[in-house]
Parts: C-alpha cells; sequence; structure tokens
C-alpha cells in the first residue's frame, strides 16, 4: 500500500510501504477514504519535531472497516468510522474518566512503528475503544464527510479548549490564533452559547470563517495592541473566557493577558516557544486559571458527531483545498506557506 513518510525538513513523500494487517485479536484495519494535514504535522515538516527518517505521519482520517481481530465487537467489516487522533483502550480508570489521551495502552497515529493516517490504510489498536462508527450513507457527502474528519481532532480540540476556558451562555470569548483549530474554538464557543466572540487574526480568508462561525469582532493587531484592542471590546475587563490554539510564548502571553479577572485559558496550541509566556505572578493576582492540554477527542466524538448530523455546527468549511494522495508534498508546502488553511486528503 501507499502511505505518507517524512525524511527529513521539508521532506516529505508518498511511498510503498507495508501493508496494514490485523496483528493482535483487538485490532482492525481501515481503509482510509479521507485524511488531511494538520497544523501540528507542520512542525516535523519544518525540523521543529524531530522525527527518523521514513517514518509514517498524519493523526487524522475516517474511512470503512475492512478487516477485524477476533475479540472485536463494536464495528464490523463495512462499517464507516472516524477515529481520534489517539488510539486507546476504552477500558482502563482514564478512558473511564474521559482522558483517553492518558490511556496507558495508547498511542498516536504516525508514532515509530505505527500507520500514519495520511495512507491508503491504517491498522487500529484498540479498535473497540478506538474508532466511532459514522452513519453509512454519509460515505457520498463530501461536505458531511469533511465535517465528520474534523471531529478526529481539530473540532473535538476546540471544544477541549472551550471547556478549558469554561466557555458558558452569555460570556465574552477571546480566540488567540486563526489557524484551523483556532476557528473550531470560534465554532466551540458559539455552540456552547457565549454572547460575545472576539477572533484574533490578520488574514482575512481565515476571519471571514471565524466571523460566520459566530465571531462578532476581529482583532488583526498582536502583541500589545492586541491586548488594548481586546480590552476596549470588553469596557477593560477583559474576556471571562480565552482560547489560545497557537502555541508560542507570544500568544500564551496575549492568551493571559486579555482574560478578565476570574476568567480562565484554556490552551491547545502544542508548545513550540518555550514556557515564559505563563506569567505565573500575573495569574495569581488576578486569578486567572490556565488549564487545557492534548484533547481527549474520543470522548467528545460522539456528542458532537450528533450536533453535526443534525446541522448544529459544520465544521467543514476549515477544509479549503482538497488534494490526491500523489499531491500530498504540495498540500504541505501549501500549509508552510499559509496559501491553504487546512488540507484535505480525497481517496
Amino acid at each position: 500500500m501507499r502511505a505518507t513518510v517524512i525524511h527529513g525538513p521539508n521532506d516529505i513523500r508518498v511511498e510503498e510501504v507495508p501493508d496494514a494487517t490485523v496483528r493482535n485479536p483487538t485490532d482492525a484495519v481501515v481503509r482510509v477514504v479521507s485524511a488531511c494535514i494538520c497544523g501540528s504535522d507542520l512542525w516535523a515538516y519544518r525540523g521543529v519535531a524531530k522525527r527518523e527518517p521514513g517514518q509514517r505521519i498524519g493523526h487524522e482520517f475516517l474511512g470503512v472497516v475492512e478487516a477485524t481481530g477476533a475479540d472485536v465487537t463494536s464495528v464490523r467489516v463495512g462499517d464507516l468510522v472516524v477515529a481520534p487522533f489517539v488510539w486507546s483502550d476504552g477500558v482502563c480508570d482514564f478512558c473511564r474518566e474521559g482522558l483517553h489521551t492518558s490511556c496507558p495502552h495508547g498511542g498516536f497515529w504516525g508514532s515509530a512503528g505505527s500507520d500514519g493516517g495520511q495512507g491508503e490504510a491504517v491498522r487500529v489498536p484498540y479498535a473497540d475503544g478506538t474508532l466511532v462508527r459514522l452513519p453509512a450513507e454519509a460515505a457520498g457527502d463530501e461536505r458531511l464527510l469533511a465535517a465528520m474528519l474534523a471531529l478526529s481532532d481539530v473540532m473535538s480540540t476546540g471544544h477541549h479548549a472551550a471547556l478549558a476556558a469554561r466557555v458558558r451562555p452569555g460570556v465574552t470569548v477571546a480566540v488567540v490564533g486563526d489557524g484551523a483549530v483556532g476557528l473550531c474554538g470560534v465554532l466551540a464557543a458559539k455552540r456552547l452559547g457565549a454572547e460575545q466572540i472576539i477572533a484574533l487574526g490578520r488574514h482575512t480568508a481565515r476571519t471571514d470563517i471565524a466571523r460566520a462561525f459566530g465571531a462578532t469582532d476581529v482583532v488583526a493587531e498582536r502583541g500589545e495592541a492586541a491586548i488594548a484592542a481586546v480590552r476596549e471590546l470588553t469596557k477593560g475587563q477583559g474576556a471571562h473566557a480565552v482560547i489560545e490554539a497557537v502555541g508560542t510564548e507570544q500568544s500564551m502571553r496575549t492568551a493571559i493577558s486579555i482574560a478578565r479577572d476570574g476568567g480562565a485559558v484554556g490552551y491547545v496550541g502544542v508548545p513550540h516557544g518555550g514556557s515564559a509566556g505563563v506569567d505565573i505572578g500575573q495569574m495569581f493576582g488576578r486569578n486567572v486559571a490556565v488549564g487545557g492540554g492534548v484533547a481527549p477527542a474520543r470522548a467528545y466524538i460522539p456528542e458532537l458527531l450528533a450536533d453535526v448530523l443534525d446541522g448544529t455546527i459544520d465544521p467543514s468549511p476549515v477544509f479549503d483545498r482538497v488534494v490526491g494522495l500523489d499531491e500530498v508534498p504540495e498540500g504541505y508546502r501549501a500549509m508552510d506557506e499559509r496559501t491553504a488553511l487546512k488540507v484535505r486528503i480525497a481517496f
């Protein structure tokens, strides 16, 4: 089969790799129908996050079950399914508590020795604890497939940030970052009942999506100017809830500074700029809480899926380019050069 592998910075290739097969009785093999490139994949592409030459890559996919191990009971051959970006056993203490990302038997797609999501098929360990069945009739609906694919990571991650930021009806929310996760954070905040949603971003095509998702205001400035602009929009008080979806020192510093006293920051941007932006003194003095981290997408997919299916939310607009598997290297370049927001791979 063919799959995307990384050989070094700026070196993404589509190569022949061993076929995905059932190795354990709890495994399933999923033939990928749709996958995508994540902003966090770019850190490996840029050489910031280290990968072994030839390592698989990609962690967001949905597809059709082609084979199952003897112990798999929740899915059958032919089922359309979506996988969260981390596999998990579904029965450990952490999974039962809704923190599937801490499962002792879990792992990330594309980690050494595992299949990546950007390939023709994926071996799924612990299929019963990982995969979520989708309605079979969705297979022919490209918009719906894209919306459901977003649940594998970006929509679930935006929702996780909104929960960590304590978004609730009637509050003011500020979202730092105009990537796919930040935009899904806007959509999540709207879904949870926020009254005012301030999107921080400088790219019109992206902030237009933010407005369509429910943003009431857009702040294009950065740094101190952005802090001042948010304060002006909030009568000098700041936002009750702040979603941080970038992961740099500056973005975290901005997020804490624009939070209202007694507010909360939900951070989900993968850290890649140090931790100096976490001002403990400011947090303490103003009673600003900070929470978040890796989103347990498997815990959120069922409730978010219900809202996608009934039309309450539609995260599909975050995908602004579609490529075939052979074109994945071009998709990485487009996202790296910011000529694409989020690239979907159609098989």
